[in-house]
């Protein structure tokens, strides 16, 4: 298990949970959104959640700003999470409209909000799990999409709660966070979402 749980805080990373949480939505919606569509829309979230912050990382690395691509430090997170609070505001200003797709633009508006309560604990050098932060956000923008689609699937939620505990479990065995760490990010990306939920379910 020590050399199994490390790999989830790769495969899990909170650069990919976007990508999969828009993968998750296309499935739910069905044929709500043509083939073509579902490709654009995936591809738009590809280029600016994913390739653009690794382009971004590598020049930050390559500048001694950040040493690894877990952030390790609180003060490597400055840069990295304004960025991506710059990221999804393109997204739901521009690409993940409301009047489109507003069930992935309440998801984003509301991680948008955990980011920038992450980068309000960096500002107090406080250290929160970005893992606990998106893989929880992530959690229970599948359960709201399992009632709202009324998908009655049990499993898909009872996957994503299963894989929060996974994560945390890995982030603890890294010695990456201490429990009160994992918790800050449980409840970070819990409530933004929690209360968005109520605008589109």
């Amino acid at each position: 298990m020590k050399k199994i749980l490390p790999l989830f805080s790769y495969i899990l990373h909170p650069i990919f949970l976007s990508v999969y949480a828009t993968l998750f939505y296309l499935y739910a919606a069905g044929d709500v959104f043509s083939t073509q569509e579902k490709y654009f829309v995936l591809i738009q979230i590809i280029v600016i959640n994913v390739i653009v912050p690794v382009l971004f990382y590598l020049l930050l690395k390559s500048t001694g700003h950040v040493k690894s691509i877990m952030l390790s430090q609180t003060s490597e997170r400055t840069i990295p999470l304004v960025l991506q609070c710059f990221l999804y505001i393109l997204l739901v200003k521009r690409s993940i409209v409301i009047t489109r797709y507003p069930e992935l633009h309440f998801f984003f508006l509301g991680a948008l909000f955990s980011i920038i309560l992450a980068l309000v604990c960096v500002l107090f050098k406080i250290k929160a799990s970005l893992h606990m932060v998106a893989i929880s956000g992530f959690t229970i923008f599948v359960i709201g999409l399992n009632i709202h689609f009324q998908m009655h699937n049990p499993f898909w939620p009872a996957l994503l709660i299963l894989l929060s505990g996974v994560v945390a479990s890995s982030r603890l065995e890294m010695n990456a966070h201490t429990s009160r760490e994992i918790l800050i990010g449980l409840f970070m990306g819990l409530m933004p979402q929690l209360l968005f939920l109520y605008l589109w379910l």
